[in-house]
Order: C-alpha cells, then sequence, then structure tokens
C-alpha cells in the first residue's frame, strides 16, 4: 500500500498513559491510516530511530485571537513560537477577553480598546459573530488548528457596554440568546475572566444563568476565578456553587495562588476541588509551569477606576484628588468577593518588586520594558504609585506587566509540582508572542519546560503521564474529537523529538529562544516543522463543537 508519510522505527506514546511501544505510524491525507509494523511504501518515509512520537499536544489556553486574522505569514512569524514547541492545536477565547461575538458597533468599539494590549497590529474586524469569526479564520488560513469558547466580556460588553451591577431582565436574555448562538456557532463552551472589566462587575446568578444555557448545550464553563489571593477561597466556592447549581463542567483557568502569603492555601484549593469531584462535580483545571504570569498594566488598578474603560481610568489618574483615591485604595483596600469589592488586588498581594513592565507602545519609554515597579519609581524620582500611573497616561493605557510569586519563588518549582501530579491536571501558555516587549517565556517554552523539568528532572511525572496531560486528556475535556491521540483513525497531529535533548530555552530576561529537541511536528499529515525550518504550508483548521 502506498501511504502519503511512513514514520518508521519510532518509540511511541500514545497519549492514553500506557506505556511506550515500538511501532511504525503510516498517514493517508489527515488522519493515521495504521499503527505497528506496516508493510508498505510512502511518498515520504521519515526514520524516527532513537526518537519518540507524541500526539500532537494541545494548548487549552491561548489569548491568540487577534493573530489569527492577520496576513497568514505574519500570523505564522508570530504563532511559530508555539509549533516550535510542538502545540498542533490552541483554545482561544479564554479568560472572557476576545474579539466574538460582537452586538453591536458601541462594543466593537470598546472591544478594540479593551483588546488593545492583545492585537499586535490594526486590522478590520470583518465579523460579529462566533460563526463569522471563525469563518473569517478559515478564509484566511490556519498554522495550527484552533478552537474556540465564548468569551464573557464581549457579550456582556454588547448587552451593557462597561457598566457595574446586575443586567436588566432584556439584557440578561441578549446574554443568553448571545451565548446560545455562539455555542450554535461552534464554541466549545463560555469562558469568564472575573478580575477584569466586565467580568468583575458580574454577580454569580447571572453567571449561573449563562452556565445554564452552555450546560444546556452540552458545553464547558472555564474561568479565571474571581482572584487568588485574599479571595482565592471565596472564589473557589463561586465556581463549584456554580458548577453544583447548573451540572455544567467547569474548567479553573491556570490555578495558581498569588502572593507568598497565599502560598498554603493551595493544598486547601486542590483539597476543595478534589472533593466536589468526588460529589459529581465534574471539574479539572489547567496550569502553567512559571512562578510568574503575563496581563495588561491596567490589572493593578480597583474596579471603579477602570469602570467606563481604560479612557476613563486616564482621566480618573489625571485628576489629583481621584488619582490619590486610587493609590489610597491599592496600599489599603483588602480584595474581597462582595458585589462592589475588589476582587483581586495584586500590589497588596505581591508588592512593587513583583510586578515588571512587559511592554510600552513608545520607543522613548522601551528603557523600562523589563523593569520591576519598584526600579520605575527609582529611575523616575517618584512614588512607584506615580511612576506606573504616569506612565499609562503616557501610553494611554498600552503597558503590559510580568507579575511574579505565582505559586512560589521564581524558579521554584515545589508548589507548581502540586498543580503537575495533580490527577485533575493539565498544561497551558496562557502567553503569546505579540511581537513587541518582552512576552512571558511560557509562549516558547511551556510544553518542553514540562518535559525537560518535571519529567526528566524532577521526576514529578512520567513521560507517559505527562504527555496524557498534553494530549488526550485535554482533548477530553473539551470535547475534541480524534485528537489528542496515536491510533487508526486520529488526526495526524504528531511530534517528534528527542526525549534526552527536549528542553526551554527561554527566559524572562530572553524570551525568544526556541526549545531544543523538538524535530518534527506534523499537523492535520503535514510536515509543519522540521529541524527547526517552519514549512509555508498553513495546515491547520478550525475546530468547532
Amino acid at each position: 500500500m502506498k501511504f502519503d508519510l511512513l514514520i518508521q522505527h519510532a518509540r511511541v506514546i500514545d497519549g492514553s498513559g500506557q506505556p511506550a511501544f515500538s511501532a511504525d505510524i503510516a498517514i493517508n491525507g489527515k488522519r493515521i491510516a495504521a499503527v505497528g509494523e506496516v508493510a508498505g511504501d510512502a511518498r515520504r518515509i521519515i526514520n524516527a530511530k532513537n526518537l519518540t512520537v507524541i500526539p500532537g499536544i494541545i494548548d487549552p489556553h491561548s489569548h491568540a485571537d487577534l493573530i489569527l486574522p492577520l496576513d497568514p505569514k505574519r500570523q505564522a512569524e508570530l504563532m511559530r513560537c508555539k509549533v516550535s514547541q510542538g502545540i498542533t492545536t490552541t483554545i482561544i477565547g479564554n479568560c472572557g477577553l476576545g474579539c466574538a461575538p460582537i452586538g453591536n458597533d458601541a462594543a466593537e468599539a470598546t472591544l478594540r480598546a479593551v483588546n488593545a494590549w492583545m492585537t499586535p497590529e490594526p486590522i478590520e474586524w470583518r465579523w460579529r459573530t462566533i460563526g463569522e469569526y471563525l469563518k473569517r479564520l478559515e478564509e484566511n488560513g490556519l498554522l495550527l488548528n484552533i478552537a474556540t469558547l465564548a468569551p464573557h466580556g464581549p457579550i456582556r460588553i454588547s448587552a451593557m457596554g462597561l457598566a457595574k451591577g446586575a443586567p436588566s431582565r432584556s439584557q440578561m436574555k441578549t446574554m443568553r440568546g448571545m451565548v446560545e448562538q455562539a455555542m450554535k456557532d461552534g464554541a466549545f463552551g463560555l469562558s469568564t475572566g472575573l478580575i477584569y472589566p466586565p467580568g468583575m462587575y458580574s454577580e454569580t446568578e447571572e453567571l449561573k444563568e449563562l452556565a445554564q444555557v452552555v450546560a444546556d448545550n452540552c458545553g464547558i464553563y472555564t474561568s479565571h476565578i474571581r482572584g487568588s489571593s485574599e479571595t482565592l477561597i471565596p472564589a473557589v466556592k463561586e465556581l463549584l456553587d456554580i458548577a453544583r447549581k447548573t451540572g455544567v463542567r467547569v474548567h479553573h483557568s491556570h490555578n495558581e495562588a498569588v502572593g507568598r502569603a497565599h502560598w498554603p492555601k493551595i493544598d486547601r484549593v486542590l483539597k476543595m476541588e478534589q472533593q466536589a469531584v468526588e460529589d459529581g462535580v465534574c471539574l479539572n483545571f489547567d496550569m502553567f509551569p512559571y512562578t510568574a504570569a503575563a496581563t495588561m498594566m491596567i490589572a493593578i488598578y480597583p474596579p471603579w477606576a477602570l469602570e467606563g474603560g481604560v479612557d476613563q481610568l486616564i482621566e480618573r489618574l489625571k485628576d489629583e484628588k481621584t488619582r490619590r483615591q486610587i493609590e489610597h485604595d491599592i496600599r489599603r483596600v483588602k480584595s474581597s468577593c462582595e458585589p462592589d469589592g475588589w476582587p483581586h488586588n495584586l500590589v497588596r498581594a505581591t508588592g512593587w518588586e513583583a510586578i515588571r513592565i512587559g511592554y510600552v507602545e513608545s520607543r522613548k519609554n522601551k528603557r523600562y520594558e523589563n523593569r520591576s515597579l519598584a526600579e520605575l519609581a527609582t529611575l523616575t524620582g517618584k512614588s512607584p504609585f506615580d511612576a506606573i500611573s504616569d506612565l499609562v497616561i503616557e501610553e494611554q493605557g498600552q503597558v503590559s506587566m510580568l507579575i511574579f510569586e505565582i505559586s512560589g519563588e521564581r524558579d521554584q518549582r515545589d508548589l507548581l509540582a502540586k498543580f503537575a501530579r495533580h490527577r485533575d491536571s493539565v498544561f497551558c501558555t496562557d502567553a503569546e508572542d505579540y511581537g513587541r516587549g518582552l512576552p512571558h517565556p511560557a509562549a516558547y517554552g511551556a510544553f518542553p519546560r514540562i518535559l525537560s523539568k518535571f519529567v526528566r528532572e524532577d521526576g514529578v511525572l512520567t513521560m507517559e503521564e505527562a504527555v496524557k496531560k498534553m494530549t488526550s486528556y485535554p482533548a477530553s475535556i473539551f470535547g475534541l474529537q480524534a485528537r489528542g491521540e496515536i491510533r487508526r483513525g486520529a488526526f495526524a497531529d504528531l511530534v517528534i523529538l528527542d526525549p534526552k535533548r527536549v528542553n526551554d530555552r527561554a527566559t524572562y530576561e530572553k524570551p525568544r529562544r526556541e526549545a531544543t529537541g523538538i524535530k518534527f511536528v506534523i499537523i492535520n499529515g503535514r510536515v509543519t516543522l522540521e529541524n527547526g525550518k517552519l514549512s509555508n504550508e498553513l495546515p491547520g483548521g478550525v475546530i468547532r463543537h
């Protein structure tokens, strides 16, 4: 028999968690045609002797929503970091953040401002629904496979802008209808980001109503919960309450504890979630293997200061009396899950020293990138609060940050290992390279870091266990059919690697260094990366619910 591609003499880890075995893998078109001792010829043969073949890695937490519609060449340049670490499928629309669905022109204008930090360059938004957005991606071409969640932010903004408080009956009806349509359009569920506007303004009852729509459509509810420091325990309780009341499957996005005072809560959170699973709740979580995270700098400000959007924040920071009230709240106000509370006061949780500037727009302020807010204060001769607030004004809010002290000291892995070895965990990047400033190193190295640090060096997991958490397990959580496994009939998303040489090289100081040990990446049967060289093809596709 003549195959399109034949991988011979491989050590296969099939994604099931079972021990590795020796086999050939034959591919025809987009699918695996045979696994075992394969007889026949092929248009191309890859000799995988002394190498290991695993299923293509699935990243369940990406913010590439506005990278994917870019010109195909530019898209490939920015998404190369994902493919180079073995990722063949990624899920977007996380943390309630995204660019669809859009209910009206006013919502689009607001969303453009809210999403500016994750927008690499200006682009025409030629979509309104999730269905139109996914069609645009298909027509544009994709480097890797894409699945999406329906982000809560655009839905709430479409119904009621950035206003605080509970929605009216008609606004709630609009939101429910948008979630229903998003699911019909192919979204796999609903995501919320409850420390960001407008998610932070939502009460639990609103979330339950929307989660019920998701449950009725056999989807999943994922959440960047309402704080991971002082509010960590009540925020987890809220997630579990939503699951119990609606029956929806829930996924705790990037399980973590922010700030050293809150690291002891990790054991309690894992125990709470495990007990919920034993009680019948369908729950899992993802984690990134670093003790720092990347997000927008405006997340350090209290909810009332963010009401109305970035432009309103800047006007409030320009007013001296209002500025001093914001500073007082950052210094004094404890995080709270109450309706008018502040879910996550990041500065109180970690301190100015633990927050670093990732990106600024203007050339003249580039010297501040990779500086902590304490260092920024010294360099400018101001207090940390005034220094960063002046920078936010000058940059029109376009400042990103890295925040440290997340589940451990820098480069410490003991607490991260608790998440990594847990039966309900999978891994993610939660990072992108938008082509500017300093990206989080996870964009280039998250999954190789698991294989090198947590498997080979620390022995936290076996290779087979780690591969399952990267492939078949996230596929089953989100319902990605025939992905994440090596078997006849499955999609031919494969990674050929040298397990002894896989290593993450990206650091916080030099985050754009690609991993070593990844020899080939095959997406839908086509060799996409070979010995560090990316093909000119766009073999990816849209996966719909």
